[in-house]
């Protein structure tokens, strides 16, 4: 007998298909072998965003924290430009 395989998207279809149902988290959660928190967490999305919530989340975070605003880094990459030569670094080739 092959394998059943499912994508992740239907297994929190399932997921909360199951809580909708009226079973409790922690036996749903206990079944799908997640964590209560995670099991929060999928029920949450799903219930502020409705199906779009169970897909795949990106993991790139939305903003860096050491990255200069978009003016900023315009203003610099504009300055090198126009003095190519600075700043003079000692030993370098000319």
């Amino acid at each position: 007998m092959p394998w059943k395989e499912t994508s992740v998207m239907e297994e929190r279809l399932r997921f909360v298909a199951r809580l909708l149902e009226g079973e409790g988290m922690s036996d749903v959660c206990r079944a799908f072998g997640i964590s209560r928190k995670t099991g929060y967490k999928i029920f949450n999305r799903y219930k502020d965003d409705g199906l779009q919530a169970l897909t795949d989340r990106p993991r790139r975070p939305v903003r860096y924290a050491n990255q200069l605003p978009e003016p900023v880094e315009a203003m610099i990459v504009c300055e090198r430009d126009e003095h190519p030569t600075f700043p003079f670094v000692i030993g370098a080739a000319r």
